[in-house]
């Protein structure tokens, strides 16, 4: 199902793109042609990169699809003529945006489906106990980041003033976090149970948050005024400001309030295929409607996956849509690389390193200060500091919306890139450092009504625990809970029904299912009837001839067969 969908997409959007354009039959055949010939060599150039920044120099994938973008992009290597089509890519000098339409629209797909899952991952309940500092670090780290990169502007002559929209953009690109490569280092350190790890995906969702509202801002103020010529009056700001705070806050209390009648909806199908292909649907169908407000596409996508995140399709939906999003993301990735002009870059090499040392001032400092108010040490603040440091995909996003729009300039598309690469490659290893040593909480931790309930089986082998395992998994199932299986290394399994969440664990001959303590006697019934189903199976297995007995036969009839 997951590939079926992925080639649908890919076969349908691009002949849409191709219609309106009005196109011959003749021209959509060479095009299109051109297209899967661009969309093979990205995939296969931004893959490898990704797995070789992965596997051997151990930083994060999105920076070798980026790197792969800037070598193959118009700007380098794809400008090269191949034998019989010429160059793959090259500018196309009456757009902003130096690719075709028709690749650019996939990789919008793209931003799309990531911001989409994005939502989806953020869960609301995970780090409640921790809202209140995650909010003051999620805040602080926007306004320091934003006023840095609005002055900033100024000063080096970018902008005119604090509401130019270079500025406004520049400022807007600081503000981003990417929850994705922090969760990955905090989770490859264990740490992200820990105070300052929640707290950090706390303030980064906020962070989200509140930045896509400042981006609709930015967006709308842009648009009011003409692409930065002439001033703007504080009148029209303050219409823009409401209505995308209008926007966000009515559609997002409206997905959240209708989320659990969605889900019932939904549950109808019966298939959960089927339930994945309409959760995107609705992602997208918001995508295009905040579009028609005058917001960014991505606002919308982010809403519909924010408010499944309350609902126990999560997983389902997630594990369905990983296909699209292995393929389709790293397209994006590479896109986002294509679009860097080296040459537009060497007026600007100076700005970009102090716009860059000023990304990593705002999160360090505008995060780290609120945390020293919150209960951490100083070495707690300097670690959700620290974490809160990579850009990458949204401010990506944010960057490529004001380079489309006409806003900024191929110069400073390159500064963020250059900000985000930098920002990316320091985090993971500076988090390694700092997450080592002692608590950076002032006091110990007192956990009480969070604390989870832990029900234990020990059985003799890990091979009848496997079997166990597995009978427990279908029995959930059969109670119409949604399991999945969250690490394909481990016997790791997340059970959700409703609000109800319970994590099942088996290493070795133990199986262990944590819940919380008012779930506690649902999860025992569960198993206990469970038990009882598998005591008759273990009876006949008593009774079944020895399994050396068994294995003597086999072996005997293979070798008469042989003769």
């Amino acid at each position: 199902m997951k590939k079926t969908l992925f080639f649908l997409l890919l076969l349908i959007f691009p002949p849409l793109l191709l219609a309106s354009d009005g196109s011959t039959s003749s021209d959509m055949g060479e095009r299109m042609t051109r297209l899967i010939l661009e969309l093979a060599l990205i995939i296969i150039v931004a893959r490898g990169f990704g797995y070789f920044f992965t596997r051997v120099l151990k930083q994060p994938a999105v920076l070798g699809e980026l790197c792969a973008g800037m070598i193959i992009g118009p700007y380098a290597l794809g400008s090269l003529p191949l034998p019989f089509i010429g160059p793959l890519f090259m500018p196309h000098h009456s757009s902003i945006i130096p690719l075709s339409a028709e690749l650019y629209g996939i990789a919008t797909l793209a931003s799309i489906i990531l911001l989409f899952l994005v939502g989806l991952e953020t869960d609301v309940t995970a780090f409640l106990k921790y809202s209140v500092a995650g909010t003051f670090v999620g805040i602080g780290g926007l306004l320091f980041s934003f006023i840095f990169g609005d002055l900033l502007a100024i000063f080096f002559g970018v902008a005119d003033s604090f509401l130019d929209p270079k500025a406004l953009f520049l400022g807007a690109i600081l503000t981003a976090t990417s929850v994705g490569i922090t969760a990955r280092v905090l989770s490859d350190q264990k740490k992200l149970d820990s105070p300052e790890g929640v707290t950090i995906l706390a303030g980064a969702v906020i962070d989200d948050v509140f930045g896509i509202i400042v981006l609709a801002i930015v967006v709308g103020i842009s648009k009011a005024s003409g692409m930065g010529e002439g001033d703007i009056e504080w009148k029209s700001i303050s219409m823009i400001a409401i209505k995308a705070f209008g926007f966000w806050i009515i559609c997002t209390a409206l997905g959240l309030l209708l989320a659990r009648k969605i889900t019932k909806v939904l549950k109808w199908f019966k298939s959960t295929d089927l339930i994945a292909s309409l959760s995107l649907g609705l992602a997208l169908l918001l995508a295009g409607l905040s579009e028609l407000a005058g917001l960014a596409m991505i606002i919308g996508a982010y809403i519909v996956g924010l408010s499944l995140s309350r609902t126990d399709l999560v997983n389902e939906v997630h594990n369905h849509l990983k296909g699209i999003y292995s393929i389709l993301v790293p397209i994006f990735f590479c896109t986002m690389g294509m679009l860097v002009d080296f040459q537009a870059m060497k007026g600007v090499i100076l700005f970009g390193l102090v716009y860059t040392a000023f990304a990593f001032a705002g999160k360090i400092f505008g995060c780290g200060i609120p945390a020293l108010f919150m209960g951490f040490n100083l070495r707690g603040a300097a670690r959700i500091g620290i974490g809160m440091l990579p850009r990458g995909e949204v401010a990506l996003i944010i960057a490529g919306i004001g380079l489309s729009s006409g806003i900024v300039g191929p110069e400073i598309f390159g500064v963020a890139i250059m900000m985000t690469l930098m920002t990316t490659i320091a985090a993971p290893p500076a988090m390694m450092k700092v997450f080592k040593g002692d608590s950076g909480l002032r006091k110990p931790l007192t956990a009480e009504e969070t604390q989870l309930e832990k029900i234990t089986i020990t059985l003799p082998n890990a091979d009848i625990a496997e079997f166990v395992t597995t009978r427990l998994v279908t029995a959930f199932r059969n109670e119409e809970f949604f399991v999945h299986r969250a690490d394909s290394r481990l016997r790791l399994f997340q059970i959700r029904k409703d609000d109800i969440v319970m994590t099942l664990t088996q290493r070795g001959g133990v199986i262990t299912v944590e819940t919380k303590s008012k779930y506690e006697s649902l999860a025992r019934f569960v198993m206990a009837e469970e038990m009882l189903d598998l005591e008759g199976v273990f009876e006949a297995i008593e009774g079944i001839v020895c399994a050396r007995k068994i294995s003597a036969d086999l072996i005997s009839g293979a070798l008469n067969w042989k003769a």
